[in-house]
């Protein structure tokens, strides 16, 4: 299968009921919330990014959740909670979808990828039918390193054909694996996979099919990887580290 087209993705753009969101309590103050009506996505990879605290978790858990989703991560089949923490953002979502629908899908949470990789242990405690975790790679999660079993989830789990939504897939990952993720979502985009993605990583959000939308005080807006903070900053560090330690360390 070729590369999606904005015929063919499987979610075309993102949708705010504005007119019934009750503003005033989280995550409804959110700067994006308060100035978004509709963002369209790229029909490969849609990066979101954003300082701290600008809600680009909160964002695509609510794409997630709108999609039907767990909130803690999984496939669409997966239904466990371990704590109830997730935002009602998804009820003011509207997703307008492509025409084609994707044949796998994957919701990943860097933050919860415990809870789901224990859910998995727990169902496959079952006597009956096939292990969940051999579509993983058939080593559990939680007997491998941190970066290893994300990875496993990337590698073996993900099959072509889907909607994947991730956030903040690198906080485990070495800049080696994260270099590796790169070059697993372009194989995944040439079998028509649909991405969207959280990160803070300049590495993953280089790849040239894609569109990046920034999370600002000022609400969200489209920008170009050389003119993200995260590109600048990583940039100017490894260009001039000395003159950069220097401002950093002022008061030595």
């Amino acid at each position: 299968m070729a590369l999606l087209d904005t015929y063919s993705q499987y979610i075309r753009a993102v949708r705010l009921k504005q007119e019934e969101i009750p503003h005033g309590t989280f995550p409804f103050t959110l700067p994006f919330v308060r100035n978004l009506h509709e963002l369209e996505l790229h029909p490969n990879i849609t990066y979101v990014i954003g300082e701290n605290g600008m809600g680009k978790s909160t964002l695509l858990e609510g794409i997630a959740i709108a999609y039907g989703f767990n909130p803690e991560g999984g496939t669409l089949n997966f239904n466990f909670s371990s704590f109830d923490s997730h935002s009602e953002l998804d009820a003011y979502i509207r997703l307008v979808k492509g025409t084609e629908r994707p044949r796998d899908h994957f919701f990943f949470r860097a933050e919860t990828f415990y809870n789901m990789a224990t859910n998995i242990e727990q169902l496959d405690q079952e006597p009956y039918g096939p292990r969940i975790i051999d579509s993983f790679g058939g080593t559990s999660l939680h007997e491998q390193s941190h970066g290893e079993s994300f990875f496993a989830v990337f590698r073996e789990r993900f099959r072509g054909n889907g909607l994947y939504i991730l956030d903040e897939p690198e906080a485990a990952l070495s800049p080696l694996r994260q270099m590796s993720l790169l070059a697993r979502i372009n194989e995944l985009v040439k079998e028509g996979s649909q991405f969207i993605i959280s990160t803070h990583s300049p590495i993953i959000m280089a790849h040239p099919h894609s569109k990046i939308v920034q999370i600002t005080e000022d609400g969200i807006h489209e920008t170009t990887l050389e003119e993200t903070d995260h590109y600048s900053i990583m940039k100017q560090f490894f260009d001039d580290r000395d003159r950069l330690l220097h401002h950093l360390f002022l008061d030595e």
